[in-house]
This record gives C-alpha cells, structure tokens and sequence, in this order.
C-alpha cells in the first residue's frame, strides 16, 4: 500500500500543495491532473523519494520510504519526464541494462530456444526494427517508446511512477500503454501518472486534480 499523509511542498515562494493525503491499495491507480505549475511532477518525485516534502511523508506497506529505501527502490518502476535512455547504447542494450539493474535477465526460453525479451518489448512498442540502433538516432518518441518499452519486464514492480507517459506517443503506443498499465492493476499493482487527458485510462485509476497555486498567494501570506 503506497500512502501519502499530510502532504506539503514549497519551492521558492511558492506553495504546490498541502495538506494532500491519499492512500493505493493493490490493484488501484491514481491519475495526476492539473495545469503546468500546479505540482504534478514535484508530487511524483516526492512519491519516489526524489525530493523531500516540506511537511508530511509518504508510507509504502506502512514504513516511511526514508526509511525503507532498498525496499521500495526494489518495488519502484520510475519512468520520469525525462526518458532516461543513455544516447551512446542502442535500443537494445538501454533494455537489457535496466535488466541487468533490476537484477534479472532480459532472456526467456521456450520450447523453440532463448527469446530475448528486450526484442518482445521493443516489437511491442512499435520499434521491433530499430533494437540496433543507437539512441542518439532516435526520435523523441522513439526514445519515448524506448523508456516505455522497459515497463515490459518490470512486472516484479509493485508501483509503477510515471510522469506524462503519453507524450509524443502515436495512438497504437498509447494504446499498447494503456494495455501494460492494465496488466499491472490486474495483477494488484499500483500506478500513479500524470497526464493532461485520461487517454482510455483504466476505470480503476481515480483522478486527483492539482491546482496551481496563484503568483502571490505566498507573498499574500509574507506580508500578513
């Protein structure tokens, strides 16, 4: 269970949110909505453990995750704005080095031999083609796909974060994302994500709206 208790974050002068509490229990979703500034990207990396809030704390099985980093580091599937593919390896290998992080395989056998899964996670995300290309030749949305595409394998992932997952996808990656998320909710996983429109999100995801907070709300409150 990830819970968020008592919420608050400041950057400069500025007050995101407070107060924000919620909990997810296996198999439920959470949607992060609001206008750029409202704090949705601040309350993911707050929810990984990223950033530190200025009041309250997240709770993942009960434990704070200060406290209980290896655990929920384990747990944790992150897939942030940025896509995290590192230019100089192919799309190949930015798989099977988030395999080898993980701590797992990006092998699986059957009965006809080894089936690499990186390949099956790069076909399923519409770049079967491109596993020998080097990332710096990628277009953003292929790079999108790319960082995506490790999702695949991250069923052992108890929580997936992910911040605007659906930007600069084509509609068959929208909806190949929108089939993974599914899968992880029905095997009691949890998804938190941002995004400006509930593309075909699953019904068990809620939405949680953020407001952003006006320019001189703080400075209201300073002079006060």
């Amino acid at each position: 269970m990830l819970q968020a208790i008592d919420l608050q974050c400041i950057r400069g002068e500025r007050r995101l949110f407070e107060g924000l509490s919620f909990e997810l229990r296996p198999g439920e979703g959470l949607h992060i909505a609001g206008e750029n500034g409202a704090g949705k990207t601040t309350l993911l990396r707050v929810l990984c453990g990223l950033l530190q809030p200025t009041e309250g704390e997240v709770r993942w099985d009960g434990k704070p995750i200060l406290r209980a980093r290896e655990e929920f580091g384990a747990d944790l599937a992150f897939v942030g704005h940025l896509n995290g593919v590192k230019d100089d390896l192919t799309a190949l290998e930015n798989i099977h080095l988030e395999a080898a992080i993980r701590g797992g395989a990006a092998q699986a056998g059957d009965a006809g031999g080894n089936v690499d899964a990186a390949e099956e996670a790069l076909a399923r995300m519409g770049l079967g083609a491109f596993g020998d290309v080097l990332a710096r030749h990628l277009s953003q949305g292929q790079k999108r796909r790319v960082a995506l595409a490790r999702l695949c394998g991250a069923a052992s992932a108890r929580i997936w974060i992910l911040d605007e997952p659906f930007n600069a996808l084509d509609a068959a990656a929208v909806a190949t994302l929108n089939d993974l998320i599914a899968a992880q909710l029905a095997r009691g996983g949890i998804v938190v994500l941002t995004a400006h429109l509930p593309v075909g999100l699953s019904e068990h995801i809620r939405r949680l709206e953020l407001r952003a907070p006006e320019p001189d709300e703080m400075d209201a409150e300073a002079l006060a």
